[in-house]
């Protein structure tokens, strides 16, 4: 017995046209989802109008009230009404959708939060009168003239107040207003030639939440990143410059010490657009994949330039997504071009490392009162009087009973110009873990463990890139069953994994037949090593778990194979240690991201005695 559907009643459904106000709340929903949304919207605009200086002030995290003052070219008082009608634009003539060149081109921003919102634009064109328009959920004023010096000033009050059930679905003021500084930082880092100011205004005095001034010259980008990001990420950042074929990647990329504990500090560009996009975000992640452990994640600032007609930004309203014509050329580019910039690096590690191992050395000050030591404070007690003899007898009878922590052997003469190098000449061995080297300004103080452990991973992989990876053949192939798609997505990419010591071929339809699998990994299931492959091709259009694997097995040898703590060490061996470190690329951190040095200064050295 056939279910009626309960959408469809006994009359036939009839088909109907939208009114116009319908249609515009309808795109509003696409277009601005948030407050955010809206600034994101206007102040794209206000980048194509060509404006220098851009001001934007919020209330009630958005939702009161978004204004967004520009200097730009303005608006023609009779485009006025035309610019709030949907699909009207000056960015593109509609002829070509390839060729944009232009933040914004759908023409919907403005109508959208018209219907939505209270929304005023009050602008003048040079040589010519201002002139302001008002539109109220989707009905539009007549235009009245106005006082405005140049530019255009476009005012939001009351957003979603057309759709009340969207404010159900908004977060806080202060998250919403997170999201804005967000937005606007986003498009801050887009353009440093342009100024851009943000301004919370509440009921008392408004407060400047983010300011940006103009920034000229060669590097007029990392000063704007200085301006944002802070001058630790500019300190402990590398610059990119990689182009292959039509592709062009700049911008910043941090150290891999200086990574975070979420992606909160990855910022991807396409041809001056902000966007989240997962390939480059996978991409990013697969150039640190030998650097950071899963739970750290990289800081970066990327740039990528090519031919307009070689991306689609016409993906998604907002405008936030992007499709490349070809998706792996530009991953490739992106995981080469930062892996030789950091290789490039050398043994450089983040300045944060020493700032985080000077505050922790720097005593606790408390208040001391007269019942007795201060709250936490250490209290020291010899274990036994000082003796009548004297200071003299007293420390004699101290270094009897002291435990030796550092070593250091005075018939191995050190040579003095090893204090030139970068590392510095070793001095002692501390706790038969740590190698203390002084340099000409400063101190060095080395995990000898982590650091070995980093050469000797690099050195096997070398090997590895020069010998190839050795393959086990399967004494009868292991056939796995796959639908049709993946078995040809699979046997796309079977050249790449052939060269990573994975053959594999055609079985028949929807089958595929693993002949020889990579001898490093032993017994491996080639079914779910397989499948871990397709899931990450589904997700990101390309594949390293296999490379993954491999350099994890690597990794574990060179652990095992490297000097381990509690060896004593030799001073020749120390320094031997120190020269090859500074030789090999990637050995300012070991295989899981952590730092395998410290640098202190000799500045920062006195000042915690008080010697400055």
């Amino acid at each position: 017995m056939a279910i009626p559907d309960p959408k469809i009643g006994e009359d036939r459904p009839v088909i109907r046209q939208l009114d116009e106000a319908a249609i515009n709340r309808i795109a509003a929903g696409e277009v601005v989802e948030r407050p955010a949304s809206a600034v994101k919207e206007l102040v794209e605009n206000a980048l194509d109008a060509g404006a220098r200086r851009i001001s934007v002030e919020v209330a009630g995290g958005g939702q009161s009230l978004i204004r967004v003052t520009d200097d730009g070219c303005g608006i023609p008082a009779a485009d006025l009404p035309l610019a709030l009608a949907r699909h009207a634009t000056s960015k593109i003539d509609g002829s070509d959708l390839l060729n944009i060149l232009s933040f914004g081109f759908r023409g919907e921003a403005l109508p959208s939060l018209g219907a939505v919102g209270r929304l005023t634009i009050t602008s003048r064109v040079p040589g010519a009168e201002a002139a302001t328009i008002r539109v109220e959920g989707g009905r539009a004023d007549p235009v009245r003239p106005a006082a405005l010096s140049t530019g255009t000033i476009v005012e939001l009050r009351d957003l979603f107040f057309a759709t009340p059930a969207r404010l159900k679905f908004l977060r806080s003021d202060r998250a919403e207003m997170q999201a804005i500084t967000d937005i606007v930082k986003r498009l801050a880092m887009a353009a440093p030639e342009v100024g851009v100011t943000l301004i919370e205004a509440s009921e008392g005095k408004p407060r400047t939440i983010f300011r940006a001034d103009p920034c000229a010259g060669p590097d007029a980008l990392r000063t704007r990143l200085t301006q944002i990001l802070g001058r630790p990420f500019t300190e402990n950042a590398v610059p990119l410059d990689a182009t292959r074929e039509h592709l062009h990647l700049t911008g910043y990329a941090a150290l891999p010490t200086y990574s975070r504990g979420s992606a909160v500090q990855q910022f991807l560009f396409v041809n001056g657009r902000p966007v989240r996009d997962k390939l480059l975000v996978g991409a990013l992640r697969g150039a640190y994949a030998d650097f950071l452990s899963r739970d750290r994640h990289p800081a970066a600032c990327l740039f990528v330039d090519c031919p307009p007609e070689r991306v689609d930004v016409n993906v998604h309203p907002a405008k936030a997504e992007v499709r490349f014509r070809d998706p792996g050329l530009v991953r490739g580019l992106i995981v080469s071009g930062l892996r030789h910039a950091l290789a490039e690096a050398g043994h450089r590690a983040s300045t944060t490392v020493a700032a985080a191992t000077l505050g922790a050395m720097r005593p606790e000050q408390a208040a001391e009162t007269q019942s007795g030591p201060p709250t936490g404070a250490r209290v020291y007690q010899m274990d036994r009087p000082t003796p009548r003899g004297g200071w003299r007898e007293a420390a004699a009878g101290f270094a009897e009973t002291a435990v030796p922590a550092a070593r250091v052997d005075p018939t191995e003469p050190v040579p003095e110009e090893s204090a030139d190098r970068p590392l510095g000449a070793a001095r002692a061995q501390v706790h038969e873990n740590y190698i203390l080297a002084q340099t000409t300004d400063g101190l060095v103080i080395v995990d000898q463990h982590a650091a070995h452990e980093r050469l000797v991973y690099e050195k096997l992989k070398r090997q590895m890139a020069e010998n190839g990876v050795a393959t086990q053949a399967l004494l009868i192939p292991q056939i796995v069953e796959l639908p049709d798609t993946d078995a040809t997505r699979l046997l796309d990419i079977a050249p790449d994994l052939a060269r990573l010591g994975l053959i594999l071929d055609a079985f028949g339809p929807g089958a595929i037949a693993v002949r020889e699998t990579p001898a490093i990994l032993g017994n491996v299931d080639a079914e779910a090593l397989i499948q871990d492959i397709l899931d990450e091709l589904a997700e990101t259009g390309t594949s390293d778990a296999l490379k993954s694997r491999i350099d994890a097995i690597l990794s574990r040898i060179a652990c095992h194979g490297s000097i381990r703590s509690g060896r004593q060490m030799r001073a020749e061996e120390m320094n031997a240690l120190l020269r090859e470190m500074e030789a090999t690329p990637h050995s300012g951190q070991c295989n899981h991201g952590r730092p395998t040095y410290v640098e202190l200064k000799l500045a920062d050295i006195e000042r915690l005695f008080g010697r400055t």
